[in-house]
């Protein structure tokens, strides 16, 4: 079989597992766009505009553990580069592929459209270099099967989003036919001298101490080392929490679990117990301003053992070249029982998180009565993508069954985020009950993605809060610019699924005022398999958690503090 560039790609995106690529068509990028379809083992999915088509690879990633997003030169993907800093902030294997000018017009002088009016070509290239973990641009067939193939195995190893320009002459000529995948998932293995040396100092550090605790932090996935976690936890029988963002990564139903710490925002008797524990270990955190609740929540250096993706720090000595699977498989081979943090966590007598009771079905709705609801759905087949704002809250206290899984931005934390990554998650896991929980300010920012929903009826269910503005900004600095013009959220759906033609939509639209009404909506939503169905909840402008309450007013302390005298 003869390839091209174009089709050589397809091929290897296939055979990294990848059933469904996104992408907006333009004029540099259809060429290319022609050349993936003749891939009939993969699926070309539209998005509504570049940003929404990043983020909805983002959430593809989510699902299946890695991405590709198609759009065209500069006018495309200067806006698709937001995604993609949002990708790499949030550890997601994206590959970008960007059409780009005629490989004729480089160096010749010409001016061309969408582009700056100067003639160097090369400034999109430059700029991805600092967003992604490596860049290539593809000007002769020759050279693009060992650059598509650097690129595609630098994803898969560091988990971060790459990216890739080819010229738009050069898509369709003819290039070598691709080798066999294994070797795009090589990846390089622990040193072992300094594994077994860092799993040494880890077994000496925690001997004389007795309250040992575990904290799971978010990018334990991208480590691959969720089950291996498990399993080093079991043998270590101490407490185990999950920092907020890594919700779900940590089965909730372990004995060990004993809920999320987030500083005063924790779980109940969580904060105290990882306090008083003697010794952390760390697995795969981000500490940063948002799960330090605004720096009052950093950890004890002396105490904390920093287990990394690829590293370990022990006592202040750094083991480089240790993958965080392999630490913790020998860690559990060695360790011995350590259940007093555990233990300690029980004395506290703590409780579990005040959950809200029924509500009466004809008061009005209000934000607790919505997450009692949605709660009831989880099953271990279930997803939850939480928007930025007191979904994240909401989701926090639900209790997930094994097998649920709850998705965040949290450390992009851009607004408007979930609307096209529940999209993408959606159509990488379409056997998986997909519910999305966003507020309506967030809701405007990407709003047309619901569309894609109801153009490849996806059975999405979409709580958006209605309660006019931007709730989490107003917990942290309220103002004016907070409000947004309401809209008939609801009746969006109608919009949506047109009037028959290209495409017949099945999307549901409807409206809760009531716990009562909340229910029977979702009696409705639950029966519609052949499309999305977003329910529109109307709560009070200020109905919220108090956990974003606290976490609100420690974020703009943290972001008010005084400049530092230079004297």
């Amino acid at each position: 079989m003869s390839y091209t560039v174009g089709t050589y790609l397809a091929e290897r995106l296939v055979q990294i597992g990848l059933k469904h690529h996104f992408a907006v068509a333009g004029d540099y990028n259809l060429v290319l766009l022609d050349n993936l379809l003749l891939n009939k083992n993969m699926e070309q999915v539209y998005c509504c505009n570049e940003l929404n088509c990043g983020f909805s690879a983002e959430g593809y990633a989510r699902a299946k553990g890695a991405a590709a997003a198609i759009v065209t030169y500069s006018v495309g993907a200067l806006s698709a580069f937001d995604a993609i800093g949002g990708a790499y902030a949030e550890n997601l294997p994206v590959i970008l592929i960007s059409g780009a000018p005629n490989s004729n017009d480089h160096a010749a002088g010409h001016v061309l459209h969408h582009a700056l009016g100067k003639t160097d070509y090369h400034y999109q290239l430059e700029m991805a270099k600092n967003i992604t973990a490596a860049a290539e641009a593809i000007y002769t067939p020759e050279e693009a099967p060992a650059k598509i193939d650097h690129v595609i195995k630098t994803a898969l190893r560091e988990k971060k989003p790459v990216y890739l320009e080819i010229a738009c002459n050069i898509a369709s000529m003819p290039c070598a036919a691709p080798g066999p995948a294994s070797a795009l998932f090589n990846d390089e293995a622990s040193d072992e001298a300094s594994l077994n040396a860092a799993v040494d100092e880890t077994l000496k550090f925690i001997a004389s101490r007795d309250k040992v605790a575990v904290l799971v932090g978010s990018k334990l996935r991208a480590a691959g080392a969720e089950e291996a976690a498990v399993k080093f936890t079991d043998a270590l029988g101490g407490a185990v929490a999950t920092m907020a963002a890594a919700k779900g990564f940590f089965p909730e139903e372990n004995a060990n679990y004993i809920g999320t710490s987030w500083g005063e925002v924790s779980y109940p008797g969580v904060e105290k117990t990882m306090k008083e524990a003697d010794a952390v270990i760390a697995l795969a955190p981000i500490f940063n301003d948002y799960s330090t609740t605004g720096w009052t929540d950093l950890p004890d250096q002396a105490k904390l053992v920093l287990a990394e993706p690829r590293s370990v720090v022990v006592n202040g000595t750094r083991f480089p070249s240790v993958h965080l699977k392999d630490y913790l498989t020998r860690l559990a081979q060695k360790v011995s029982k350590k259940t007093a943090s555990l233990d300690f966590f029980k004395s506290l007598n703590a409780g579990a998180l005040k959950k809200a009771a029924p509500a009466d079905p004809k008061a009005p709705l209000v934000n607790a009565e919505i997450a009692r609801q949605v709660e009831a759905l989880l099953t271990p087949n279930t997803t939850v993508i939480a928007e930025t704002g007191d979904s994240w809250f909401n989701a926090q206290r639900m209790k997930l069954p094994n097998g649920a899984r709850v998705e965040y931005e949290m450390q992009w934390g851009h607004i408007g985020w979930s609307v096209p990554a529940a999209f993408g998650y959606a159509v990488g896991a379409p056997e998986r009950r997909n519910i999305l929980m966003v507020g309506d300010g967030s809701f405007q920012l990407t709003a047309q993605e619901v569309a894609q929903m109801v153009r490849l009826k996806l059975p999405v269910i979409i709580f958006l809060i209605n309660n006019y503005g931007y709730t989490i900004e107003v917990m942290i600095h309220d103002g004016p610019y907070n409000n947004v013009k309401n809209w008939d959220y609801a009746g969006l759906m109608e919009v949506f699924n047109g009037n028959g033609g290209y495409d017949s939509g099945a999307g549901k639209g409807l409206k809760a005022k009531t716990g009562g009404e909340l229910a029977e909506a979702i009696k409705v939503a639950l029966a519609n398999t052949d499309g999305p169905t977003l329910i529109e909840c109307f709560i009070g402008r200020e109905d919220c958690t108090e956990e974003l309450v606290k976490w609100g007013k420690r974020v703009a302390t943290a972001n008010s503090r005084k400049p530092v005298s230079k004297r």
